[in-house]
């Protein structure tokens, strides 16, 4: 053999057959993991070996297998597991083959790297992050939790793990009943009562019925929550924003907009911290009986008030003309998608069939650990443990905003997991201050964020903000509000 021949051998060739440690050829010490898997799965574990090796890239298109029998003989396993994994991902599209003209890895496979991104709505990178919305995830009742879950699934019948009413276990949406009435004075019926993924598919059931009775547009706070928007959109329904004052959404310009269901957050608006008046609460239900209109109560966090009783729900006034929905994210944790939705009558058949067609139900086991939960007094412990904590780490952050934001003011009432700070307007303009918290790693939200009015707010030289504080240590609340002054400039 001359010394060309030698050096043309060592190069890879697509037309010829790669043998097994060959330099520069494909290396099939990727198979011998396989190959030594237990006889009963060896074949299995052949095919997923060579499939995965196509997909990543490992096995080039084009490349060309050896035989059946040489390969058997380099892995010490039978021809026989070899054939039938060729014969499956030829099948399968992943190599192809010509009588007599050998096995080849295919084209058609374009899969890209494998990678999870992780979208979970962060602040990263921040020193200090005051953006509202989430509760102190360290305080989920872990021991309780596990232990509810071990008594479920030693009581659970078997039947309960099949499909589900689509509203829910009839024993969590009794337990819900007696739960909401006793602590936030709800006209609680468990036949009216659906189990959802949260406050977000509870709005989401309520637009395509709203939809589907022919309404178009449905009323929301201004400001609110910037999240309707799109979950009413999903549904086919266009959000029209409303204007508050001290007391509540303005009846006057709800009455002219010509909508006929509105979004509210009354025991404690989102954003502005106020709870509606008791007048306003009268004229709201006022209005929705005279144009046979529906308002969709939001009670996100309505049983942390720290000054006095909670306010009790809107609904439990008029349960015919308000859907009422809650959930535990603020209690427990977002992450356990779970909540409920109290809907009127003439709605119930319309919600219930929606949420069928959509997911077929709830998730059973955690319906069942959570009635447990409720059941057994283990839910009104974790809220009274919230409360408390809460309320301590509250106090904390109007003592830090009082101590190095001199003459700032903190609006709404004592409830809930964050707070309004109007700063004087030496600290303004607003865009300038939030250009430089931010450079200082200081997470945070202006109210403005969740107006539809921005602009008439942005051009005034104040500064307001929203600043959650639920999930900081009063630790963390005092170094975050100390480096937000200093990154101020005032």
């Amino acid at each position: 053999m001359t010394s060309s021949e030698t050096n043309r051998d060592a190069v890879p060739d697509p037309g010829r057959s790669a043998e097994p440690g060959q330099a520069g050829s494909p290396s099939w010490e990727l198979l011998l993991p396989a190959a030594s898997a237990p006889a009963r799965t060896r074949g299995r574990s052949l095919q997923a070996a060579l499939r995965e090796a196509v997909r990543t890239g490992r096995l080039a298109p084009g490349t060309r297998l050896p035989s059946s029998r040489d390969l058997a003989a380099d892995l010490g396993v039978s021809r026989g597991l070899i054939t039938e994994a060729y014969e499956q991902l030829t099948a399968e599209g992943y190599l192809r083959s010509g009588r007599g003209a050998g096995t080849w890895v295919g084209g058609a496979v374009r899969a890209a790297p494998p990678r999870a991104r992780d979208l979970a709505p962060r602040s990263p990178g921040a020193r200090a992050d005051f953006v509202p919305g989430t509760p102190d995830l360290s305080l989920f009742p872990r021991a309780a939790w596990a232990a509810a879950q071990r008594a479920v699934l030693a009581e659970l019948p078997h039947q309960d793990l099949g499909y589900p009413d689509p509203r829910g276990l009839p024993r969590l949406r009794t337990a819900l009943a007696e739960l909401l009435a006793r602590r936030r004075g709800v006209v609680a019926d468990p036949e009216r009562i659906v189990i959802v993924s949260g406050v977000a598919q509870a709005t989401t059931l309520l637009g395509f019925a709203l939809h589907a009775r022919g309404l178009r547009t449905v009323g929301v706070e201004d400001p609110g929550s910037p999240q309707h928007d799109a979950l009413y959109a999903s549904a086919g329904v266009t959000t029209v924003p409303l204007p508050l004052d001290g007391e509540g959404v303005v009846v006057g310009p709800l009455r002219d907009s010509g909508v006929r269901a509105l979004v509210t957050t009354p025991s404690h608006q989102f954003p502005t911290g106020i709870a509606y008046s008791a007048r306003r609460r009268t004229e709201l239900l006022d209005w929705a009986r005279s144009v046979d209109g529906l308002v969709l109560e939001d009670d996100y966090d309505g049983d942390f008030r720290y000054d006095r009783a909670p306010v009790g729900a809107l609904q439990g006034l008029d349960p015919e003309h308000v859907a009422y929905t809650g959930s535990v994210s603020k209690s427990l944790a977002p992450g356990l998608r779970l909540g409920w939705l109290l809907v009127p009558q003439a709605l119930a058949d319309e919600v219930v069939e929606r949420k069928r067609t959509m997911d077929l139900g709830h998730p059973a086991l955690d319906q069942a650990l959570f009635a447990h939960f409720v059941e057994r007094g283990d839910y009104d412990r974790q809220l009274r443990r919230c409360q408390r904590t809460y309320r301590e780490r509250r106090d904390v952050l109007v003592a830090a905003l009082q101590e190095h934001f001199p003459g700032a003011e903190v609006g709404g009432i004592a409830a809930g997991l964050h707070v309004i700070a109007a700063l004087p307007h030496r600290y303004g303009p607003q865009d300038t201050f939030l250009a430089r918290v931010a450079a200082a790693g200081v997470a945070v939200r202006p109210l403005t964020d969740y107006t539809h009015a921005r602009a008439e707010h942005e051009g005034s030289g104040g500064v307001r903000l929203v600043l959650g504080y639920a999930h900081l240590s009063p630790a963390g609340i005092r170094a975050g509000v100390r480096l937000m002054a200093q990154a101020s400039g005032a």
